[in-house]
């Protein structure tokens, strides 16, 4: 009867050890690359969702584009952080981070004297971007805002909060004899292919990436306007992760690791994948 009772025992003690070391596998397998877990901090990253090939939720549901599989291998090379990706829409984005709901927030951001208030901006900036005007095809000829100006031609309406609307408005104060005529829109964003298509203005200010997935590819929602809509690109831009004002240290932590990443050109890569060009070739074009 002992020699039972001892066997049983012994089968619990082997059990128990066997469970033990399964679960000290597990938690070892799920900090892998984050170091202790208790010390990691999660962090929510907003994206806009519906700026595709930007940032965009893919048909799996998934988070992607540029902006978002940036910071993804900033995540990679921070141990200490772990990062919540949450799509929601330009406007929340802006006040969610503002008011510390979410961390940091990537939107194909440029950068503004007046967000600086709002906002901290890294030293390291996260991309770039190719913004250019849309015209009717028979408006080709037109390549730059100067020549936009000098047309008289209307543009179609931007949001005072809207960075492009900075981007015109310093134009204009460059030019003060040869403006744009710059109108501030109620809606962030606004169909710009269907304003200029319809004729509502003869001009819009638009990302290239944007415009590629809405005119220039096959299953774009207006592909049809492919001979009828231009793009000319008129400047180079830098693009901005936008920071929440008490996270200096982990913008810091990001200037660190995107610096890692851009020296291995994994941005270049990720700008031809997402673009259809290395954006990086023509940095010394940026001039913001």
């Amino acid at each position: 009867m002992f020699s039972k009772k001892l066997l049983k025992f012994a089968a619990v003690g082997i059990t128990s050890i066997a469970i033990l070391a399964g679960c000290s596998t597990s938690e070892a397998s799920d900090s892998k690359g984050k170091g202790d877990s208790s010390k990691v901090r999660t962090v929510k990253v907003a994206f806009d969702q519906a700026s595709k090939p930007i940032s965009y939720i893919d048909d799996q549901g998934n988070p992607t584009g540029y902006d978002v599989e940036v910071m993804k291998l900033v995540d990679e090379l921070l141990p200490d952080y772990k990062f919540e990706y949450v799509g929601t829409t330009s406007d929340d984005l802006l006040i969610g981070v503002e008011q510390g709901k979410y961390q940091v927030g990537v939107k194909n951001a440029f950068f503004t004297e007046e967000r600086t208030e709002k906002f901290i901006y890294p030293k390291e900036f996260l991309g770039l971007s190719s913004a250019g005007l849309v015209l009717r095809k028979e408006d080709e000829n037109i390549k730059s805002l100067k020549d936009f100006a000098t047309a008289g031609y209307s543009l179609a309406p931007i949001a005072a909060n809207n960075a492009q609307y900075t981007v015109i408005d310093e134009y204009n104060k460059k030019n003060p004899n040869n403006k744009v005529k710059l109108k501030a829109g109620d809606a962030f964003t606004i169909d710009i292919v269907q304003w200029v298509n319809e004729g509502r203005v003869d001009g819009g200010v638009m990302i290239e990436g944007p415009f590629n997935q809405q005119v220039t590819a096959k299953d774009g929602a207006y592909h049809k306007l492919a001979n009828d809509i231009v793009y000319n690109e008129f400047a180079v831009i830098k693009t901005w992760p936008l920071y929440n004002k008490k996270e200096q240290k982990f913008a810091d932590a990001y200037d660190k690791a995107i610096k890692q990443i851009k020296e291995q050109q994994k941005t270049n890569e990720l700008s031809k994948k997402f673009y259809d060009r290395d954006l990086f070739e023509v940095l010394e074009q940026a001039e913001r």
